[in-house]
């Protein structure tokens, strides 16, 4: 038998953590893993110049561990940017779960990962996202006070989806401001991708308002129940970005906003909760300002979450909240003008403004 000592030099590789395309000088980066429990998580930790990092945790089932990697560098990017531009002493931090939610999640498995968060000492700060409910944060609270999004008997703000809601709500009427001239949304065709608790919540907002909603989602039973509830219209293809409507807002996962779908969309503005939704943030924002479609930037107008969960750190009640996350539609207003202002994209506009901040605490 010979063996044969292979040099690394000669073995395509590449970086997968410090030379990921996504990450941007994180502070730091947890891979947690527990093999009672079947745990496999990452946590990641962007910046903590304004407060502690504060973000949900999401569990999804990726197709390989790169891709979630790349989900949690993206994500927990967001959150520094969310935080700062929203006014809060808060960095960016977010958690992903590998597996499926709804076979895999387990109470055990919730508290290993609490576990996880506990001991970062509060560096990191946990909350619910896509596949989390407030009962999973009540079960992390059992073993570290680094939780937030826990329900309303247990001292919580409750589930943040509500407020999130209502925050994107407010963008979309600033951006129907900016575009049409009204933030009256009667009459407008609204097309909600994904219907969770998030996107759901704005099919309520928007149809009470008098738009036309049409819906589409994986989840069949989903869509019929609240196309049943609201009287939206269905629209099964995924692909419909060709559609003939007034506003799209994307509420499923990020980075529908790309090369395959710009060029089709017939949207005038674009106003949703989903988190990264330009895949390219530079090349993507500069070509939906060149179409002349009104992007009101996601880490902005989806921050009504964090605000409501916030209110659990500092105190604050529901009236706060809600004049908090009303002010996002003046907000993206001042986006919108400081955009044209400086010929800079929204989404360019919006990150100076965070990172302004972020700056002047440095200094």
């Amino acid at each position: 038998m010979t063996s044969e000592i292979i040099n690394a030099n000669d073995i395509k590789y590449m970086n997968p953590v410090f030379g990921n395309f996504s990450f941007d000088n994180h502070e730091q980066i947890v891979f947690c893993n527990d093999e009672e429990t079947g745990l496999k998580a990452i946590i990641g930790i962007h910046n903590t110049t304004l407060g502690p990092a504060l973000g949900g945790t999401r569990m999804w089932l990726y197709n390989n561990e790169a891709d979630a990697l790349n989900d949690v560098l993206r994500l927990s990017r967001g959150m520094t940017y969310k935080s700062a531009i929203t006014g809060l002493n808060l960095g960016g931090g977010k958690a992903v779960i590998i597996g499926d939610a709804k076979t895999q999640k387990t109470d055990a498995l919730m508290r290993r990962f609490g576990e996880f968060v506990h001991s970062l000492n509060g560096k990191y700060i946990t909350s619910e996202d896509v596949g989390m409910e407030t009962r999973d944060m009540d079960i992390v609270k059992e073993v570290t006070p680094h939780v937030t999004g826990i329900s309303e008997k247990k001292g919580g703000a409750g589930n943040p989806s509500p407020i999130t809601a209502y925050g994107v709500y407010m963008g979309m009427k600033a951006a129907a401001k900016y575009k049409f001239g009204s933030a009256n949304l009667e009459g407008k065709k609204i097309w909600v991708q994904g219907i969770g608790h998030v996107g759901e919540t704005i099919v309520d907002l928007v149809t009470k308002e008098g738009a036309k909603v049409i819906i589409n989602d994986i989840n069949k039973d989903a869509l019929e129940r609240v196309s049943k509830k609201y009287k939206a219209t269905i629209h099964h293809d995924l692909n419909t970005y060709g559609l003939d409507i007034d506003i799209y807002s994307p509420c499923a996962l990020g980075a529908t906003i790309n090369d395959k779908t710009i060029n089709i969309l017939k949207a005038k503005v674009i106003a949703g909760a989903a988190n990264n939704q330009l895949q390219d943030e530079i090349k993507h924002g500069k070509l939906l300002k060149e179409r002349g479609i009104a992007y009101a930037p996601d880490f902005l107008i989806n921050a009504g979450g964090i605000i409501n969960v916030y209110a659990e750190l500092v105190g604050y009640g529901k009236e706060e909240i809600k004049r908090k996350t009303e002010n996002i539609y003046n907000t993206t207003l001042e986006i919108f003008n400081l955009s044209d202002a400086k010929n800079i994209t929204t989404h360019r506009a919006a990150f100076d403004i965070a990172q302004n901040r972020i700056d002047a605490k440095k200094n």
